[in-house]
């Protein structure tokens, strides 16, 4: 019900566009869906003159985990939307080429290390390596004991350590995962040719000649999580308990307490795990793990255990083959008695679609400052993004999952004390409940078979009897609905003629923001709830939607309305323009309000606005409404220390221009504050990768000039920038 208008879309764009095949809600995740189904890594089709042509499967996706691919030995990676839609139109995707760096993989996981504690270490190794723009190719003989599930874990977070991709050769295990998730026997001998007759195939013989390199002893890698924040900021398991409390003291500024719960016998402290998610296509597409949280789940189920009742347990896979194998298994069962019950197939928690937390336990968070944590098995920990209730995020595998929700907190040394007490009374460890290497192996051979996916997948574009009763009529163009507040027709091309008017120079610029480092496309462009007094959550009231239906942010991505009021509105964000306040707020003249409610006043005065940033600007999600909602803000310039490749393409894609500081400047360096005023001049006549001067008019009237980097990279992005964005260019090669 409350997606319908979406699905008709989707629905509508199936029936009306050729080429275009939407796989229908509730099927899975899509990296998850491709890996098992849909990818070929190796396609054929007819060339002009008849004969069949085979050649590399590639693919770009709208959302970053796109890299998952990589790992079946497809080079792909996340785009934004404005890139994506360009694609699909025609135009080519442009990139500079990057650097090669290798990581060399040797020795075997020790007993008990999964493939999660595997890319928590990678993604802190290669984050610390530096590999923004780049693409990491993974080789050596460690990849041997590597199974398929395990490098795509590798491969899907590849956005977490900032890689364009984390790629693997074509091998006998690429084949063996092809056979089991029912491709063709002729489509696996065709990928085996052509690997071995194009150079793919792995050969452990040949060392390849990287840009650099760097190197992992397999045999080293220990359980761990990452967090509270950042998904490269890895924590050995033994240490999470000190990291907690050292972050409880020195960044949250307060002492461990416990508060009552109203209506409950139990009260909730500090370091309270308040949800527990399996959850992702990062882990959910590996069945090792999965067969491991089900085996946690049977040995504590069977000993008495339960999660702690402040706890909310979800496990929600990335593909229906999940359900089949942990109930042929008899796993499922064990998963539902300790509270990890199926609640769907897709994100979920992982984009901060965990629902609401109960009433009791979440005033008794906000009311008292408790800092709770969550236990979740995804790929991002940002501030703000798994539940706003929550300010200590930790990605784990799915059997540490199921494990701290037994425990019910992150403040004990978690492998010295025990996790609860079981049904006699006894202390139960976590080396009890502790599956071995061979039991998760033994499980996962009887229960993972070829027929499984080919039943899942046997019409995978059929959907539900919901996905069935939608009726659409194909047409050249979309109706839209009147009053919608999901879908509505957005203002990208109000005015637009056919020859570019020339760009104009940015003059008296005001800050909108002043922000640190890592800001991520969550803070930028926030999707989950909306609150009932943010802008968003105003502008639904005025249109008669009520406040249990205003959904996500995620689900109203239709709608430019609120996505622009939902434009830096993260709960968490930090505005140093206004300091000492947390959350989606600047500053007009000395007036603090909503970011977009002062920034339609700077539009209303005529006044272009600039965003300045540290390191990592646009980090995480390929979210394109990051660089959209900028650009209906009315920002102008984006001037940061270092962008996240996605974001810095979203960005020229919509007509913002994007600067780097050099030279070691800085916004702390240079002094600068919101009420300064920023000049660029020549910005019609940019070239890719030229130095900008950016003059500064300070609040006293004196004035200072510091040099930038033009971020645009390429030509063609140039042509971009010039026509008002990527879109427009497209759509005016194509009336031409």
């Amino acid at each position: 019900q409350r997606n319908f208008e979406r699905y008709d879309f989707l629905k509508w764009g199936s029936k009306s566009l050729n080429n275009f095949y939407a796989v229908p809600p509730g099927t899975g995740i899509c990296h998850q869906v491709n890996l098992e189904n849909i990818a070929q890594t190796v396609w054929t089709s007819t060339d002009q003159n008849g004969v069949t042509v085979a050649y590399p499967d590639t693919c770009v996706g709208t959302d970053s985990h796109t890299t998952m691919i990589n790992g079946l030995g497809v080079l792909g990676w996340g785009v934004g939307g404005i890139e994506a839609e360009a694609a699909m139109l025609g135009q080519p995707v442009s990139m500079l080429i990057p650097e090669v760096v290798g990581f060399k993989l040797f020795g075997e996981l020790q007993e008990g290390v999964t493939a999660t504690d595997l890319v928590l270490t990678a993604t802190q190794m290669l984050r610390a390596h530096g590999v923004v723009g780049r693409f990491v190719e993974y080789f050596g003989p460690g990849l041997a004991s590597l199974s398929l599930a395990d490098r795509a874990t590798l491969a899907n977070m590849a956005p977490e350590y900032g890689a364009t991709c984390g790629f693997f050769g074509i091998d006998d295990k690429t084949l063996d995962y092809l056979r089991l998730t029912g491709r063709e026997e002729g489509q696996i001998a065709l990928v085996e040719a052509y690997a071995k007759e194009q150079g793919f195939w792995i050969d452990p013989a040949i060392e390849p000649i990287f840009s650099s390199s760097l190197e992992l002893d397999l045999g080293t890698v220990v359980p761990s999580l990452a967090g509270p924040k950042r998904p490269q900021d890895k924590v050995v398991l033994t240490h999470v308990d000190d990291v907690f409390n050292h972050d409880l003291g020195e960044v949250y500024k307060k002492q461990q307490s416990r508060v009552p719960v109203a209506g409950k016998d139990h009260d909730i402290g500090d370091g309270d795990v308040v949800i527990a998610a399996i959850t992702s296509c990062t882990n959910t597409s590996n069945p090792g793990v999965l067969i491991a949280a089900g085996l946690v789940a049977q040995k504590a189920d069977k000993l008495g255990l339960k999660p702690k009742p402040w706890v909310k347990t979800s496990l929600a896979p990335g593909s229906q083959v999940v359900t089949d194998y942990l109930e042929k298994a008899g796993l499922q069962q064990h998963l539902d008695n300790i509270g990890f019950n199926l609640v769907g197939y897709g994100c979920t928690t992982c984009i901060g679609n965990s629902g609401p937390l109960a009433e009791p336990i979440s005033a008794a968070i906000n009311g008292n400052n408790i800092v709770a944590a969550s236990v979740i098995s995804g790929n991002r920990n940002f501030e703000g993004r798994v539940s706003p209730d929550v300010r200590a995020n930790f990605l784990a595998s799915p059997p540490l999952v199921v494990a701290y929700a037994l425990k019910g907190t992150v403040i004990d040394d978690f492998t010295t004390t025990p996790i609860g007490q079981g049904s006699n009374g006894q202390d139960v460890y976590l080396k009890d409940i502790w599956p071995t290497n061979l039991e998760v192996a033994t499980t996962m051979a009887g229960a993972v078979d070829r027929q499984m996916f080919q039943a899942r997948y046997a019409d995978v574009y059929k959907g539900d009897k919901h996905w069935q009763a939608i009726n659409v009529t194909g047409s050249e163009t979309y109706q839209w609905r009147a009053g919608s507040t999901y879908v509505a027709n957005p203002p990208y091309f109000e005015g637009m003629s056919m020859t570019p008017a020339p760009v104009q120079d940015i003059i008296e610029a005001k800050p909108l923001l002043i922000l640190g480092d890592s800001i991520t496309t969550d803070h930028i462009s926030p999707a989950g709830n909306i609150k009932a007094d943010s802008p968003a959550g105003q502008w639904l009231q005025e249109h008669q939607v009520a406040k249990a239906d205003f959904n996500s942010y995620g689900a109203r991505r239709g709608h430019h309305e609120v996505m622009m009021r939902g434009t830096f509105a993260n709960i968490r964000i930090k505005n140093e323009m206004v300091p000492g306040v947390e959350g989606g707020f600047s500053r007009y003249g000395e007036e603090v309000g909503a970011v977009y409610d002062v920034a339609m006043k700077n539009k209303a005065d005529g006044v272009p606005m600039i965003v300045i940033a540290g390191k990592e600007y646009g980090t995480g999600s390929s979210r394109d409404w990051a660089a959209k909602g900028t650009n209906l803000l009315g920002v102008r310039v984006v001037i940061v220390e270092s962008f996240e490749r996605i974001h810095r393409s979203n960005l020229v894609g919509m007509g913002v221009l994007p600067l780097q500081f050099k030279d070691g400047d800085t916004r702390a360096s240079l002094g600068l504050t919101g009420d300064d005023q920023f000049t660029i001049k020549g910005v019609a006549s940019l070239q890719p990768r030229q130095d900008v001067t950016v003059e500064v008019t300070r609040k006293d009237g004196s004035t200072f000039s510091f040099t930038a980097l033009c971020r645009i990279d390429t030509a063609n992005e140039i042509e971009y920038f010039n026509n008002g964005g990527i879109l427009h260019y497209v759509l005016r090669k194509l009336a031409a």
